[in-house]
């Protein structure tokens, strides 16, 4: 019995991230205790400590574990401010479209660090969410990175009226996000052009 139940758990193991489902189920009840955020452009907290399993050869936190953070932390910014919900009841998805992240200072083993997060603006197409990796022992921002979340089947105002129930002002869009969003639409046509979309779409 044991020999089965060590095998059924290494093909477990082997064949699904089961860290990462656990971890986004208390996630969920988590955010099912801590209620609802009100305000859908107030910034939320997610507190998190760098443990050995975050680690790389340099011996500071591997630069994927950043964007897995972030993962953890988008979700819980959208379930508690009602997006997910409200995008569920409209039949609508919310995708990640793009991603940049700037590494500044590296998070050491046993660091605390806030990782905060909060919608910087919204088009017809996509909300724009910025997240901070801020170390606690200092404030230093160890990490800054933005994230393009598509909506499909939708649009992010459309989203925003269901959830408000009232006008809700898009706030401006700083010049670093223009220039990361022009990248992303000239990337975009190039990428069309190379696989020659353009000229089957003329």
């Amino acid at each position: 019995m044991l020999l089965w139940i060590l095998s059924g758990s290494l093909v477990l193991f082997g064949s699904f991230d089961v860290w990462y489902f656990l971890r986004g189920s208390w996630m969920a009840i988590k955010c099912w205790f801590q209620g609802p955020v009100r305000d859908v452009l107030a910034e939320q907290v997610v507190h998190g400590r760098v443990l050995p399993h975050d680690l790389d050869f340099m011996c500071h936190m591997n630069n994927a574990r950043y964007l897995r953070e972030c993962d953890f932390a988008r979700f819980a910014h959208c379930t508690r401010n009602g997006l997910f919900g409200a995008a569920r009841a409209l039949n609508a998805t919310m995708v990640v479209g793009a991603t940049t992240i700037r590494y500044r200072r590296s998070l050491a083993l046993g660091e605390a660090f806030e990782l905060r997060t909060r919608i910087v603006s919204w088009d017809e197409k996509s909300f724009y969410i910025e997240q901070r990796f801020v170390s606690k022992s200092d404030g230093f921002i160890s990490a800054v990175m933005l994230c393009r979340q598509n909506v499909i089947r939708g649009s992010p105002q459309t989203i925003l009226d269901f959830l408000c129930k009232r006008g809700v002002d898009c706030p401006d869009i700083s010049e670093d996000l223009q220039h990361w969003i022009r990248f992303i639409s000239a990337s975009s046509q190039a990428l069309r052009a190379e696989s020659g979309l353009d000229e089957k779409t003329k």
